[in-house]
């Protein structure tokens, strides 16, 4: 069982990719899709999709999983990540992989225990439960904490 974790951003979509077996967790794969903000919108969802999907094609993952958005005080960058959250979720269901989605502090809860933990305990956890693990950055370790938590917390099938 292959599990794709996407941490969505229009300028930093995160993914990271484990493997499950006899409940034993394994890390496979991770990265990160930067977007140039002086590109157009259109173009830079376009960018997040294509790469989304070479990935998929690439690593087969059997299910997905996904931060669930949080509420900015600024609309318009709200009104981005949703754009962005949008393509990142279409992405796997493009493949008929389910999308599961996830609270920030069940997350954190999750991989480190505290549902406040900062951003180096929750990637410090991840290369933990993942040796060999060397997260691209902040946004690919976030991923993989998704798929760690989706582990923890999916239904088998």
């Amino acid at each position: 069982m292959r599990i794709l974790g996407l941490d969505p951003s229009l300028s930093s979509t995160g993914w990271g990719i484990v493997e499950v077996e006899n409940n034993r967790l394994r890390y496979v794969a991770d990265g990160f899709i930067p977007t140039d903000p002086k590109m157009p919108m259109a173009e830079r969802l376009a960018l997040i999709n294509k790469t989304l999907c070479d990935v998929i094609e690439l690593y087969k993952p059997d299910e997905a999983a996904i931060e669930q958005v949080f509420l900015n005080s600024n609309a318009v960058s709200t009104i981005k990540l949703g754009m962005a959250r949008g393509v990142v979720m279409m992405a796997p269901a493009q493949y008929h992989i389910p999308v599961t989605e996830y609270e920030p502090n069940k997350i954190k809860k999750a991989v480190v225990g505290v549902g406040k933990a900062e951003k180096q305990q929750v990637e410090t956890m991840v290369k933990i439960l993942l040796p060999g693990c060397k997260p691209k950055n902040n946004d690919s370790s976030d991923a993989l904490a998704i798929a760690i938590t989706h582990n923890s917390f999916r239904k088998v099938r």
